[in-house]
């Protein structure tokens, strides 16, 4: 479940970043990414990050800020990039396509009337990963030496795959969906100030009595990114009915529900498109100076705004140890 209603079932709890230091962490990357670009956008003047030629790169400003709650805490990241998206998602995708949209028009409304304030908060929610943001993200992290892997579909349940092989000791998401894809282990909150926030799988399963298949098929009846799930059902009710009923199947027949697509949204994230085609280099060695080079030079950042975030990258790379990263 991409939405906030899964909380009410999750096992949540804060953890130290001492505790989870010297752990790889597979990174849902769009997610990661986006959080920082708008972030970037909302408080930066937009001059920071625009060459010119007009081509905005928020996102190599919110990859250098990023970067650094890694190193400083001893954890590897591995980004990972989504595929293809599912036609399941078209609702979704189509949803958010309208939000930004209205967003534009008042953005639109906001800088004709001289609202700056106003303007800068309607800027962040227009922002999307085009083309140019993903390749120069992919490029800096390159330089740095920040594994990357595509994953041929969600990003999330690539992560969440990479988890339960071991490959990962974390998926890194802010979206629940890694809880239905079966990561073990999920770190949340990596781009807030503070702590990170840990959800547990087999807690959450052991919480309610439950299986993960179970846990699926609760998220199919109140809804995902995937489907809309049943009017009026929540997480509650639906895991009443899963616990009572057995499965999806003799719920929705004996509450006399209709679940659009549900076969499919419960095989997606049952058996979800993955890959194991990625060979993990762990043993990073950061060329900064190129990383600052093409952040400034290549795309016109403004090198104050970038100076701190390269400096604790550096910073980090001596105070881990040096046999760490190279």
């Amino acid at each position: 479940m991409g939405n906030a209603d899964l909380r009410q079932l999750a096992a949540l709890s804060d953890v130290s970043w001492d505790e989870v230091a010297g752990s790889v962490v597979a990174v849902d990357a769009h997610n990661w990414l986006y959080r920082y670009l708008t972030t970037t956008v909302k408080w930066t003047n937009d001059a920071v990050y625009t060459t010119a030629e007009g081509e905005e790169v928020a996102n190599l400003v919110g990859v250098v800020q990023g970067l650094p709650k890694f190193f400083d805490h001893d954890i590897t990241p591995v980004f990972v990039f989504d595929g293809g998206v599912t036609e399941l998602k078209d609702a979704e995708v189509s949803e958010r396509r309208a939000k930004r949209e209205r967003a534009e028009e008042r953005l639109a409304e906001a800088e004709e009337r001289g609202d700056a304030v106003e303007a800068a908060r309607l800027e962040a929610r227009t922002q999307r990963l085009t083309d140019t943001i993903l390749e120069t993200t992919r490029d800096l992290l390159s330089l740095l030496d920040v594994p990357v892997v595509d994953a041929p579909a969600e990003g999330e349940a690539q992560a969440a795959y990479m988890a339960r092989r071991g490959d990962a000791d974390y998926a890194g998401s802010e979206d629940y969906d890694t809880l239905l894809f079966g990561a073990p282990h999920t770190l949340r909150q990596l781009t807030s100030k503070g702590e990170p926030e840990l959800m547990d799988l087999d807690a959450t399963l052991d919480r309610h009595g439950i299986t993960l298949e179970q846990l699926v098929d609760v998220a199919v009846l109140c809804g995902t990114d995937f489907n809309p799930g049943v009017d009026g059902v929540g997480p509650k009710t639906a895991l009443k009915a899963i616990t009572e009923h057995g499965d999806l199947w003799s719920a929705i027949e004996a509450e006399g529900w209709q679940v659009a697509n549900a076969d499919r949204v419960r095989t997606l994230f049952r058996d979800p498109p993955v890959t194991d085609d990625y060979d993990l280099d762990l043993d990073l060695d950061p060329d900064v100076a190129a990383a600052r080079e093409f952040v400034v030079e290549e795309w016109e950042v403004d090198a104050d705004e970038v100076a701190r975030g390269f400096d604790r990258i550096e910073d980090a790379l001596v105070q881990t140890g040096l046999d760490r990263w190279t």
